[in-house]
């Protein structure tokens, strides 16, 4: 049963085949309007999808890290009062973290806020107490623009945000003050020196945070312990499962298990405008396959009617000839997409090699060089589309071949 069936779907492709290559400047069109519209989703596609994966990388290397470890109520509330949820020492100890070997790095964070003065001039920040040496491999996607990185500089440095320095003239080797409300309700403050100024792709956190040596931030709030600990992956990939097993592995009534795509709130809404974005691309290029290819094969149908009514007055059925043309579909949508992906593919690696300057889009202060990403999750999204719209037009086609009366057909024409 199952060789008959492939003996017939072979008889099928290659008599479609013959047909296409009878005709052959139609064909080209047919497979040119769906190559081209393959290569126009993976090219648009592979850009959106390159901006999500830099944006991903950059917001988990300079702010977020894969995986964040915090006492149970502070997302929610620790804004207002941090140090009610600190966290005194390592949730993860050498032999827990060498059950998950995803994991790569392991740095205590302190969250504080409080006043930044420069000579006469004061404004509000946030500020992350870090461990500069453990911080290093996850904040890679920060730039400093100007100055050092606080691993390159005494203790009594600190980093501040590009928008948070511009609105106090600070700039590297500047002295400021810190000041604080301590955890236990007091005053206090800290003189520090600016050793950079630093950038991410956020705008509006650029504008607020200041980083400082985690002991400068324990000393201005007079705590011990940290408000989380973040944990940095080898690979984003492995998120999923390393969640899973710290949650099976830690308190649940001690620590939650927080990961980045839960406090990435701007690369959501990004995924979700852009992905819808996408589906519209899909439409058009879906609706253009679609009444090409379906003008293509009922022109098709017009100039064989004679050759139809041949066909079935020998005996082939209608079912057969339904099948003919439906072959004729399948076959454009699979030439055309797999000509359209290798198409793309190389236009792709040309305009990655080059290029494409971007203007800062809204909520970045910089612009920045975007690249084609065609990802095979892209590529084989663009195959079923070349497929499944080619068949969906080449429906109307065959149902009216298939229901032609052999007499008429054998008189066409004639």
């Amino acid at each position: 049963m199952w060789r008959n069936a492939l003996q017939r779907l072979k008889q099928d492709i290659t008599l479609a085949a013959r047909n296409l290559l009878r005709h052959r400047r139609r064909s080209l069109f047919a497979l040119g309007t769906v190559g081209g519209g393959v290569v126009a989703f993976l090219l648009a596609g592979g850009f959106i999808q390159w901006i999500f994966i830099d944006m991903r990388e950059s917001t988990i290397h300079s702010q977020l890290g894969h995986i964040q470890l915090v006492r149970p109520g502070f997302l929610s509330g620790g804004q207002s009062d941090p140090y009610r949820y600190l966290i005194d020492e390592a949730p993860i100890d050498t032999t827990q973290s060498a059950k998950t070997p995803a994991i790569k790095t392991l740095a205590p964070r302190l969250t504080f806020g409080g006043l930044l003065s420069k000579g006469d001039a004061t404004v509000s920040f946030i500020g992350e107490g870090i461990a500069p040496d453990l911080e290093a491999p996850i904040s890679r996607a920060i730039t400093v623009l100007r100055g050092k990185d606080l691993t390159e500089s005494p203790e009594n440095s600190v980093l501040l945000g590009e928008g948070l320095a511009a609105s106090i003239g600070a700039e590297p080797g500047d002295t400021i003050v810190l000041l604080g409300t301590t955890a236990g309700g007091g005053v206090n403050a800290v003189e520090c020196q600016v050793a950079g100024i630093f950038a991410t792709i956020t705008k509006a956190y650029d504008d607020v945070v200041l980083r400082a040596p985690i002991g400068i931030a324990r000393s201005l709030m007079r705590v011990s312990g940290s408000t989380s600990w973040v944990v940095l992956l080898d690979d984003t990939a492995h998120t999923d499962a390393t969640v899973q097993q710290l949650r099976a592995s830690l308190d649940p009534k001690a620590f939650d298990v927080v990961p980045w795509s839960d406090l990435a709130d701007f690369y959501n809404k990004t995924v979700e405008l852009f992905t819808r974005q996408v589906g519209v691309v899909r439409l058009l290029i879906a609706l253009i396959v679609v009444l090409s290819i379906s003008n293509t094969l009922t022109m098709s149908v017009l100039e064989r009617t004679s050759e139809i009514g041949t066909a079935m007055a020998i005996g082939v059925k209608r079912q057969g000839i339904l099948q003919q043309f439906i072959s004729e579909g399948l076959l454009i949508g699979v030439v055309g997409g797999v000509g359209g992906i290798v198409v793309g593919l190389l236009l792709g690696q040309i305009i990655s090699s080059v290029g494409i300057p971007m203007p800062p889009p809204p909520g970045m202060a910089h612009g920045f060089t975007g690249q084609i990403a065609i990802t095979p999750a892209l590529a084989f999204d663009a195959l079923v589309l070349a497929i499944t719209t080619t068949l969906l037009a080449s429906v109307f086609p065959a149902w009216k071949a298939s229901r032609m009366i052999i007499v008429d057909a054998l008189r066409h024409q004639r």
